[in-house]
């Protein structure tokens, strides 16, 4: 073979190369991939609230006894929100009956725990309590993890999907990959990815936990002691 002709087949290999890149082969996986760790960063979030109920079971038990019906909707929803067929691995982020389960479930976690914190704030005694402080710091910073890995996680499905629905990669996505379309992180009602905080000031007994939907109806407070007696 003359070295006209390999450098001839050499120059083809390259153009096919380039123009199989240009299509997508390369970008579309890409994408996918860093969707996927971008899922994974959701779960871990979501993870961390679920590790941090059970030292909310021990701290509220010993100080509010009245709130254990309140509590125990809390276990039931971390329980439900942590068994293994409601997790989801990345090969499932393309069916969306599959994520809408996952996102029920955290959102009914969430929605129990902030009935909760907003019941015990009621009592000062648990409020003024070391470990309470502590765990809402660590709720805290659970949250806003959470909201930060949510919003990561969507974009890199919108560049996702974007890329495999726009020429020239939906060539590669349709024809090489059979690619669909990701599925992003939505809300069940509007305000329940943001997780529950108290505020901790005094005076503002039984307000309800920031970032809470606020046409959401206030919750009632709790009956004091001298009212039950009533």
């Amino acid at each position: 073979m003359s070295l006209a002709t390999r450098l001839v087949r050499f120059a083809v290999a390259i153009a096919g190369a380039a123009a199989l890149s240009a299509c997508g082969v390369n970008s579309v996986p890409t994408a996918e991939e860093a969707a996927k760790a971008k899922w994974a960063d959701v779960q871990a979030a979501f993870q961390e609230r679920a590790n941090l109920i059970p030292n909310l079971q021990e701290i509220v038990l010993s100080s509010a006894e009245q709130e254990r019906q309140t509590l125990n909707d809390v276990i039931q929803a971390r329980a439900s929100a942590t068994r293994p067929e409601v997790q989801i691995s990345a090969e499932d982020l393309d069916d969306p009956a599959a994520v809408q389960r996952y996102q029920q479930a955290q959102n009914q976690l969430g929605s129990a725990l902030s009935r909760l914190l907003v019941s015990v704030e009621q009592y000062p005694q648990l409020r003024s309590q070391e470990n309470f402080g502590r765990f809402m710091t660590q709720l805290e910073g659970s949250e806003n993890r959470i909201r930060v890995a949510i919003r990561d996680y969507n974009e890199a499905v919108r560049q996702y999907n974007t890329e495999i629905r726009t020429f020239p990669s939906i060539i590669a996505a349709n024809i090489i990959y059979g690619a669909d379309p990701l599925t992003p992180y939505e809300a069940v009602t509007p305000g329940a990815e943001v997780a529950p905080t108290l505020d901790m000031r005094p005076g503002n007994n039984g307000a309800a936990p920031a970032g809470a939907n606020d046409n959401a109806p206030a919750p009632a407070p709790a009956a004091t002691p001298a009212a039950a007696a009533n």
